[in-house]
């Protein structure tokens, strides 16, 4: 059986904490797109871990953890981070990296610096770790797969000397920045090559035959809904898609395998990045949520960056579920607002007058304003509560609305960071 396990919103709904618990029981896992530009906060036996390329899976000694074709691979930050983990002491994990997942280079980070340095405030809030390059190249058909890597030599110097040339124009003429040399490039693949030479495996080949044999898969996805390239809030997107749907093509499977898709959602709204955000609170108010959110505040798991955070958007949350195909919703962070007097849901925007319940385009979606549904808070702390009919009774009805409101089942309650902090629904 496959499952997707995806986010909804704008990333950071806590995907990490639910792919650690399910891969206790499954025997697969695989990061299917994105790269180190985001990050899955991790808390288990083992300690706290911010993973960003590695799978969530990797903390289970049955798991075959896999970095698949999608997956925008910066070998560098794959081997510092593997290196990391194993000294914080979890067994060595089983990994696996597809020969045709392309490479992120060191002048794809370059050029994501010099770009958002010529945009100055038009930028688009890049984490300048390299990914819109690097996308750019794959699909002009100018970027290495990590099988080229040991290819006859003397090809691969033909092809980074062709890379070189075009890279240097723009290097030259639009950003007046010093040029590649095809020496350093070329050195710096061979040593990838030896690097990454001992994960390399045909993944696809590999899942297939798992599927065959009835094994457990999850996919992983990075960041949310609303951050996807056509379905997001173009252009304050990323650059490979996030919905579940692309797990089929960033990890090489049929993509009627994918039997199950837990959609992440945040039980308040947060993000990190330029963009509209309907719901989003400033000043102390925001201030205090910030601080008490998440497992130690919302700041990026990557960049350290406080996050954007506001009221729950039921508008862009059921717009998102839907996107996804949720097969059912996982509801994180929930525990975090027990100090609200009261908690305000966003069900409707104002657009020119007009109160809309369907998310709409990324020009019109500047100009709404929230229209807000208030509800009691519960006043108490809720961690450590195991059994949904023992929240209270105005928790209850705060994720039974939010439930209404998104139309899908929330089958999962997060109301801790750990591992094991959950409830389940039935």
């Amino acid at each position: 059986m496959v499952r997707a396990i995806v986010g909804a919103n704008w990333g950071d709904e806590g995907k990490g904490k639910i792919t650690d618990m399910l891969a206790q029981t499954s025997d697969v896992v695989v990061r299917f797109q994105g790269g180190h530009n985001a990050g899955h906060t991790i808390i288990n036996d083992y300690g706290r871990f911010s993973l960003h390329l590695l799978p969530s899976g990797i903390f289970n000694d049955n798991t075959t953890c896999i970095l698949g074709n999608g997956v925008a691979l910066d070998i560098g930050k794959f081997i510092e981070e593997l290196e990391s983990v194993l000294a914080q002491g979890i067994p060595t994990p089983k990994i696996l990296v597809s020969d045709r997942a392309q490479i992120l280079m060191p002048y794809h980070v370059l050029f994501d610096t010099y770009e958002e340095e010529r945009l100055a405030g038009r930028s688009f809030g890049s984490t300048k770790s390299g990914i819109a390059p690097f996308f750019s190249d794959k699909f002009a058909k100018v970027g290495f797969q990590v099988n080229e890597l040991f290819m006859p030599e003397e090809e691969l110097r033909a092809r980074v000397a062709n890379v070189v040339e075009k890279k240097n124009i723009e290097l030259k003429y639009l950003y007046n920045k010093p040029e590649l040399s095809v020496d350093e490039v070329f050195g710096q693949l061979m040593k990838y090559k030896e690097m990454i030479a001992p994960y390399v495996a045909d993944t696809a080949k590999f899942l297939n035959e798992a599927i065959k044999a009835g094994k457990t898969i999850l996919l992983e996805g990075q960041l949310g809904t609303l951050k996807d390239p056509d379905h997001g809030i173009y252009p304050m997107v990323t650059s490979s898609s996030t919905l579940a749907a692309y797990g089929a093509v960033g990890a090489g499977i049929p993509p009627y395998e994918i039997k199950d898709i837990i959609t992440v959602v945040k039980a308040y709204s947060s993000a990190v990045g330029a963009g509209a955000f309907v719901s989003e609170i400033f000043g102390d108010e925001a201030e205090e949520l910030r601080k008490r959110g998440g497992d130690k505040g919302e700041y990026g798991a990557t960049t350290g960056r406080p996050r954007r955070v506001g009221w729950f958007d039921a508008v862009a949350t059921r717009y998102g579920v839907q996107r996804q195909g949720a097969t059912q919703v996982a509801l994180t962070v929930l525990d975090v607002l027990g100090y609200l007097d009261e908690l305000h849901l966003c069900v409707g925007y104002e657009i020119d007058g007009e109160i809309v319940k369907d998310f709409p385009v990324t020009w019109k979606l500047e100009k709404a304003k929230p229209v807000y549904k208030t509800m009691p808070g519960w006043k108490c702390d809720i961690r450590g509560i195991k059994e949904y009919d023992k929240l209270p009774k105005e928790c209850r009805d705060y994720i039974e609305e939010i439930e209404r409101q998104i139309e899908c089942p929330i089958k999962m309650v997060s109301n801790g960071p750990g591992r094991n902090e959950i409830i389940f629904r039935k």
